[in-house]
């Protein structure tokens, strides 16, 4: 079973936009790079740095409550550590996450931009090191198959756009649904990375939301339970070895998961 990356995605603050990438690095254990680094509080939450705790999703803001946030594209530049922030093509704010000042401006720009859906005070949080603002406790890496989303397209009727599903690693090769099949499996490439497959990805009202558009225009995890008895529609996996993942590059199933 071959199975090709088609696009690479990372998502820096948790409920923006992706960015696209070429490559990118992983290392065991870790989580994919420069995903889910920041997040913004919609009011206290609780986070401690000192000692980070899995936060429910609905502590930050997000687009399964907050579809205004897809009408933003968003891009972080690691070298300067600065966010910015564009709507309808024009930039209105930036902001360096790694300084008060910086993210003081991006927390104004929030309370202008959506004032009646914040809880509180919105606030810039920086993930300490080995943490990360993901919606699962392990989701490390998580995999988007193509070929599911087009055959929920068929079930809908409509067209899908796979960033709905807010994935790291979109992939092409495999029949629909068959990544269900992996969990447990190890994926491997040429260059020595091996994804150990953890577990399905339950869907929430977050994918009804055009990512392009900020609309709420489909019943995703309703059209998954009527068509396929469940809300699922990708997998996470633990980066068990490390190396450099490519769009092209091919991931294989081992024959046999071997211990870790």
């Amino acid at each position: 079973m071959s199975i090709r990356i088609a696009s690479l995605q990372r998502y820096p603050v948790k409920g923006l936009s992706p960015e696209t990438l070429e490559t990118a690095t992983l290392v065991r254990g870790g989580y994919f790079p420069g995903d889910r680094l920041f997040a913004i509080e919609n009011g206290p939450a609780g986070f401690d740095p000192e000692n980070p705790q899995h936060q429910p999703k609905v502590k930050f803001l997000m687009l399964m409550r907050n579809e205004s946030l897809a009408r933003l594209k968003t891009r972080y530049l690691d070298r300067i550590t600065t966010l910015f922030i564009e709507e309808g093509g024009r930039e209105v704010a930036r902001g360096d996450l790694s300084t008060r000042e910086g993210r003081l401006a991006i927390e104004a720009f929030f309370r202008r931009f959506m004032p009646k859906e914040l809880r509180g005070p919105p606030k810039v949080l920086n993930a300490p090191d080995g943490f990360r603002f993901t919606d699962s406790r392990r989701g490390y890496v998580s995999l988007i198959n193509l070929a599911s989303v087009r055959a929920l397209e068929s079930v809908v009727g409509a067209p899908i756009e796979p960033l709905r599903f807010r994935g790291n690693i979109h992939v092409d090769g495999l029949e629909p649904w068959a990544e269900f099949g992996l969990v447990g499996h190890v994926l491997t490439t040429v260059s020595g990375v091996r994804l150990k497959v953890t577990k399905r990805i339950e869907r929430c009202a977050a994918t009804n939301v055009d990512p392009l558009t900020g609309i709420r225009d489909l019943q995703i995890p309703k059209s998954l339970m009527q068509a396929y008895g469940h809300f699922d529609c990708g997998i996470y996996a633990e980066v068990v070895g490390g190396g450099a993942i490519g769009v092209g590059d091919i991931l294989e199933a081992e024959q046999a998961t071997l211990a870790l």
